[in-house]
């Protein structure tokens, strides 16, 4: 090969590299993909979205330009969509921190406005998840305003009021019916603590798991104490599972209360009231426990797994987006719960819940790195497939149990604006909650039009499609290379099934390192070359720029 040709290659590799897609569909290898359509609802604009495997949009559920996501939107089995949303100004609300809503929207089909619930006000405002329960009551997380002489005559330290109030969590059971709220829990009626002994909730906090530290705070006092960034509903035993990333815990509530018992310590199935009934993740946050037993890190998404084939053995346990397992790696915990249904009630060791540690801690094979340390969702799907939503990326991935990644997505949105394909975004920059997968199967689907009508992107390649369901080896995906700058070694991967050949070339577009048949499970050696910039290509795909130290 002359030197002319091989610059000339070197210069279509790198403009390959400039054009790759880096948003939109990026993977798909259709006889291991789930068949079904996946809805977003992405932050900084009004839109939900419904794609096919393709990354075409099937549909959508447009609002008003001033109407921003208020987190989550759920396609009930009639085809109705429950939604959240908020305005797109929030300067001047009365309550706010991040994850704010303030309206839980119904509409059909066709996108006609069914039902809409505010809850919006200097009381109290509605934030981040809702649950749609099976006889169409809907449960909600509220902040409910606390002022700072309040907080402090329920025993909070002065010191951890920094913002002159606080948002206590509440959970809101409403009725679609008549608007009215027919079940409420709030969290100010099961706290503890034991910073002032002259008030009626004091008392030691590590003989209590069943309360809630009023003075435990990580959030450095900020009025979202709890933050609660999830809720779900098991109908089976009538309970309900919220997340507050800042204790770092999962707890679960008795709903076969009366709302006066679930403002009390006694009634309903497991005669505890409101108090709760199960907590795990952080036993520090009730004193039984150090840094060293924590195993949840401002977690998301959690939820009990249903929806699966009678007799899954997934069935029932909880899963969860651990956002912070490690400083730059999230993962998804998987793990069944010591419920004992003769005794209505959770196991305990020593006032710590059960399990110690979790049984399946479930990550992405990298070497892209897959971290967001918020938003962020996971789900199981039928195909035993796991979905799993990088939140501060947009990053959307299916994968096989045995690792494999079988679909890729980015959404190709900043700051809510469509984007071409090639386009780069820094993190944060197209935000999105959850992402969530029906089957096609699902009754939502029968008898509508799931053609494609276009895709979110500004410049999508209407022949990928085809082309990725047409070769197994062949993927637009961009070359993920890690760590990067490097020393030693280089781990590199293009989803690429079969690698065939590796070309490292020089900033003058000189070859120094060519492999064959290379395994993308094990490391590149460079430890020989000098320090400077250098291009790699895989199967003479695209290039992608890295440092050696």
């Amino acid at each position: 090969m002359t030197l002319k040709i091989y610059i000339s290659l070197v210069v279509l590799f790198l403009v390959q590299c400039m054009e790759a897609q880096n948003l939109g569909l990026l993977t798909y290898k259709k006889d291991k993909t789930a068949d079904g359509y996946t809805m977003i609802y992405p932050h900084n604009q009004p839109s939900v979205f419904l794609i096919n495997n393709c990354g075409n949009i099937v549909h959508r559920w447009d609002d008003a330009p001033n109407s921003r996501a208020g987190n989550t939107a759920y396609l009930l089995p009639n085809g109705n969509l429950v939604k959240t949303k908020r305005p797109a100004a929030v300067a001047n609300d009365p309550i706010w921190a991040g994850g704010g809503g303030g309206t839980i929207e119904i509409v059909d089909w066709d996108n006609n406005v069914l039902w809409s619930y505010t809850k919006n006000d200097s009381i109290a405002r509605l934030h981040h998840d809702i649950k749609v329960m099976p006889n169409g009551n809907i449960l909600a997380i509220v902040w409910e305003k606390m002022s700072k002489d309040e907080a402090i005559s329920l025993g909070r330290n002065p010191a951890l009021i920094t913002q002159d109030a606080l948002y206590p969590d509440a959970i809101y059971e409403i009725n679609p019916a008549s608007s009215a709220v027919v079940w409420s829990w709030h969290v100010t009626d099961h706290l503890i603590q034991d910073f002032d002994p002259t008030k009626p909730n004091y008392g030691v906090v590590s003989d209590h798991p069943e309360l809630v530290d009023f003075n435990y705070d990580t959030n450095n006092g900020a009025a979202s104490w709890m933050h609660t960034n999830a809720i779900d509903y098991n109908a089976e035993l009538d309970q309900i599972l919220i997340s507050s990333p800042y204790f770092n815990e999962l707890w679960i509530i008795d709903h076969t209360t009366t709302t006066d018992q679930a403002a009390s310590h006694n009634g309903g199935k497991s005669n505890r009231g409101g108090d709760l009934m199960y907590r795990i993740g952080n036993p520090a946050a009730y004193k039984n426990g150090n840094a060293a037993d924590q195993d949840l890190f401002f977690q998301h998404n959690a939820t009990w797994i249903q929806n699966l084939p009678f007799g899954h053995p997934d069935a029932d346990k909880i899963l969860v987006f651990n956002n912070r397992k490690t400083a730059t790696a999230s993962a998804i915990e998987k793990f069944s719960t010591p419920w004992n249904m003769y005794d209505w009630d959770y196991s305990e060791v020593n006032n710590v819940f059960l399990p110690l540690s979790f049984e399946n801690t479930i990550t992405h094979p990298g070497p892209r790195p897959f971290f967001s340390a918020g938003l962020s969702s996971a789900q199981i799907l039928p195909n035993n497939n796991i979905l799993m939503l990088s939140g501060s990326s947009g990053y959307i991935t299916e994968m096989t149990e045995d690792k494999e990644i079988v679909w890729e997505y980015v959404v190709p949105l900043k700051g809510g604006q469509p984007q071409a394909t090639n386009a780069t975004l820094a993190s944060m920059e197209n935000n999105t909650f959850r992402a969530y997968k029906y089957p096609s199967d699902y009754l939502a689907f029968m008898g509508k039009d799931l053609s494609p009508k276009g895709n979110i992107e500004l410049n999508p390649d209407l022949t990928l499609c085809d082309r990725l369901v047409g070769s197994e080896d062949f993927t637009n995906a961009k070359t993920y290379i890690y760590p990067n700058p490097t020393s030693e070694y280089l781990w590199v991967s293009g989803g690429l099934k079969t690698i065939n050949s590796v070309l490292i070339t020089d900033q003058n577009g000189r070859l120094v390192k060519e492999l064959a048949k290379y395994n993308s499970l094990e490391p590149i050696s460079i430890s020989d070359l000098p320090a400077g910039i250098y291009y790699i290509s895989l199967n003479n795909l695209n290039a992608e720029q890295f440092i050696k130290k």
